[in-house]
């Protein structure tokens, strides 16, 4: 069988010009070593291209060489099977650029050898050798990279600006590498600043700054693409307002350094928009707006916005409201979406009704759903249902299922995904004390931890809740079995006024009677 022509480029290269006048050069040389063992590998199929890639009078500090750039397009083209040089070295000085070049020809199946050497990649030494020299660059790499952390942090704490996209009301004076600041972009900072005092709510001054026609800064990459200049947000405008930076301040690793930009805030205003977001971090809690378990969880999409929908619900005195949510209502304001809030029930109650007329999967039909809890319908519809977009402008409701069929569309009016009365199956318990349906979730995620054998995580994930919210509930096991007994049989009223992060100190403590003693504690003040 006839070999394949193996078609090898030859690169020279020599750092200064000295002696290029002269009738036999280095290049020549390097050229002509190379050429002999090209000769000596004919039966292999390997022939010199005439074409020359000389570099001379070029560092192999760097990869800024004109032949080398030539000789990477026609390597790209198709043009070359085989790299030859005189010794690695001509190639490169550096182990960085070294090995990118190296990984740039095995992503091209081009072969590298250096004459002098032996430095073959066809072979297992070469292989081996360029294993070693890639090892060398990691290390270099991350050498490079710590360098460059430790001169960042160094900067930051003499108040330096490091580099990256300015902030709204700063421009880069690239002459003096510093901010200075931008005259009309730093009076709509106070104007955020003075907005959230008055306002209060980080959403308020986002639709209010949005209706007056502003917008983020906007500004130019390093590789020349416009970013930015985009509708202002709940979290951009958290951003600005929690930022030391427009105060003349550097953070650094939570500390804060002088910096030596100009302040646009006084510290004064900068602390009271601090006491501010304290105040509603605080109220948020009490308020008792939570996200829980929801069904549609990472299925259902508000088509209007192109953004999730993510179930929560509000509990007004002993009343619980439960929706789902648009994320980009409530980033930029109710009056950005149309979709907005709808009824968790009602959307849940249409999506399984139309759901069964394109899916004949038995476990989705009435009796056997209503059969399961939520925990265990949750796993097996992201197993059917792929996507479902809600169009509130069209009243349509589009579902796509996980088996790559054609999308289906249903009639769904807005107006009919109104709040109605929340009923599911565990809705029954929500009359019980918090920390006896806490501790029945407990049990129903360790059996089904122990008949799915998968990991605490991936129940997470399912139930559409934080990990740690999870290892908390389920913590709960690690309770007295007679401490159990109680607060799922006893009918003792102070069950309802125990918080639910009071029994933390009981699982946490393994001794069973110093649990009890822990436990009468808080069971005695209610009963007082």
């Amino acid at each position: 069988m006839e070999k394949k022509n193996v078609n090898c480029a030859i690169y020279t290269r020599v750092s200064t010009t000295e002696g290029l006048d002269q009738e036999f050069t280095s290049l020549d040389n390097q050229r002509e070593s190379a050429e002999s063992y090209i000769a000596s590998q004919k039966s292999e199929g390997w022939i010199a291209l005439p074409e020359r890639y000389d570099d001379p009078g070029f560092t192999g500090a760097n990869t800024e060489r004109p032949a080398l750039q030539r000789l990477m397009a026609d390597i790209k083209a198709g043009k070359v099977n085989c790299v030859v040089v005189y010794k690695v070295d001509r190639l490169s000085r550096s182990l960085l650029d070294f090995s990118q070049l190296l990984e740039s020809f095995e992503q091209n199946n081009i072969s590298f050898v250096s004459v002098t050497q032996h430095f073959n990649t066809n072979t297992s030494m070469g292989r081996l050798t360029l294993n070693i020299l890639l090892s060398f660059a990691q290390f270099e790499r991350e050498i490079i990279s710590e360098r460059t952390r430790d001169k960042m942090a160094a900067s930051k704490r003499k108040g330096k600006w490091v580099g990256g996209s300015p902030p709204l009301g700063y421009d880069i004076d690239k002459v003096n590498k510093r901010l200075v600041i931008n005259p009309k972009e730093a009076e709509l900072v106070k104007k955020i600043f003075d907005l959230y005092l008055e306002k209060k709510s980080l959403l308020s001054v986002a639709t209010a700054l949005n209706e007056n026609g502003y917008t983020t800064k906007s500004y130019t990459t390093f590789k020349g693409k416009k970013s930015g200049g985009m509708k202002f947000k709940s979290t951009s405008v958290q951003s600005i307002v929690k930022n030391p930076f427009y105060t003349g301040k550097v953070n650094h690793a939570g500390t804060l350094y002088q910096g030596e930009q100009e302040r646009i805030i006084s510290d004064e205003i900068f602390q009271k928009t601090q006491e501010i977001l304290a105040n509603n971090r605080r109220e948020r809690k009490i308020a008792g707006v939570a996200t829980s378990v929801g069904l549609l969880n990472g299925i259902l999409r508000c088509k209007a916005c192109d953004s999730t929908m993510y179930y929560i619900y509000s509990r007004k005195g002993t009343t619980r409201y439960h929706y789902y949510l648009c994320m980009n209502a409530q980033k930029r304001g109710y009056k950005s979406c149309p979709t907005r809030l709808i009824s968790a029930q009602a959307i849940e109650n249409k999506f399984m009704e139309f759901l069964r007329t394109i899916c004949k999967d038995p476990r989705i039909e009435a009796k056997a759903w209503e059969a399961l809890t939520i925990e265990e319908r949750i796993p097996i519809l992201k197993l059917i249902a792929k996507v479902a977009h809600y169009d509130a402008i069209n009243g349509v409701l589009e579902i796509v299922l996980q088996n790559g069929e054609k999308s289906r569309q249903f009639e769904l009016k807005l107006n009919e995904l109104k709040h109605i009365p929340y009923h599911r199956q565990q809705a029954g318990i929500s009359k019980e004390p918090l920390i006896r349906q806490n501790l029945i979730l407990a049990h129903q995620i360790d059996q089904v931890a122990r008949e799915r054998k998968c990991t605490i995580k991936e129940i997470a994930g399912w139930l559409g809740m934080s990990h740690t919210r999870i290892c908390h509930i389920a913590n709960m096991l690690l309770i007295s079995p007679k401490i159990q007994e109680e607060i799922l049989l006893s009918a003792d009223k102070a069950l309802f006024d125990i918080p639910e992060y009071k029994l933390r100190h009981v699982s946490t403590e393994m001794d069973w009677n110093k649990q009890q003693e822990i436990w009468n504690g808080l069971l005695k003040p209610q009963q007082n």
